[in-house]
């Protein structure tokens, strides 16, 4: 990975969940600029909705709530906003301007849904920490995850395993954003609830496939 990036090669951080997921979603996405909403991803613009309200600042029982906090790591050539930071009173934290004592931050991401398998979240959470300790100066160890439809969050250990998941993957988009390159589909079940699927056309990627069929097909089972 390079040293370091310039302010006018920084990629969004919220790429990462995306390109993990699916990296052809991600190119069309942030190559290509194609969009679609579905209602997953409206549901999700919603929640984040109600955690963002910019530069607005809270404290309950100690605990420092900012909110829409704009972050950036020139190491990983990301920048992105988190939805929420939390700054909990510690030895090993911060200054902040205003307030008496130290405060370690910790990133929480709100997210439509409910816990997953895969590392995709976790990895956006990492990257929001990383982008923060660059910042700050400071060593995050863990931060939250916050799931709309089980109403519940999970607290995120950033392991060395973890960050370097997100190093790497931060490597491969910047590879593929330079060369401008979308990747073939690789079919996967997330494909029927992916909101680009009229974009990607996955059923077209099927060497068999012709596009005469392809729309045949799309007509009979209309």
């Amino acid at each position: 990975m390079r040293s370091e990036y310039t302010a006018d090669e920084l990629l969004p951080l919220s790429g990462i969940q995306h390109f993990l997921f699916c990296r052809r979603q991600w190119a069309l996405i942030y190559i290509e600029q194609q969009w679609q909403e579905n209602l997953l991803t409206v549901e999700g613009k919603l929640l984040h909705q109600q955690a963002d309200n910019p530069y607005f600042t809270e404290a309950r029982k100690g605990v420092i709530i900012s909110r829409s906090v704009p972050v950036a790591s020139y190491q990983l050539g990301l920048s992105g906003i988190c939805d929420v930071v939390e700054f909990t009173e510690s030895a090993e934290g911060v200054a902040l301007p205003g307030r008496v004592g130290l405060y370690l931050p910790a990133p929480v991401e709100y997210k439509h849904g409910h816990e997953k398998r895969d590392p995709c979240d976790e990895a956006q959470a990492c990257a929001q920490a990383i982008c923060l300790e660059e910042m700050l100066s400071v060593k995050i160890p863990t931060g939250w995850l916050y799931y709309g439809e089980t109403r519940h969050r999970v607290e995120v250990e950033f392991t060395n395993e973890l960050r370097s998941l997100v190093s790497k993957m931060a490597e491969e988009m910047h590879a593929y954003f330079q060369r401008g390159y979308t990747p073939r589909v690789k079919p996967q079940k997330g494909c029927r609830s992916c909101s680009l699927m009229d974009i990607c056309l996955p059923d077209m990627q099927d060497n068999e496939t012709t596009a005469s069929s392809y729309i045949k097909h799309q007509i009979e089972s209309a």
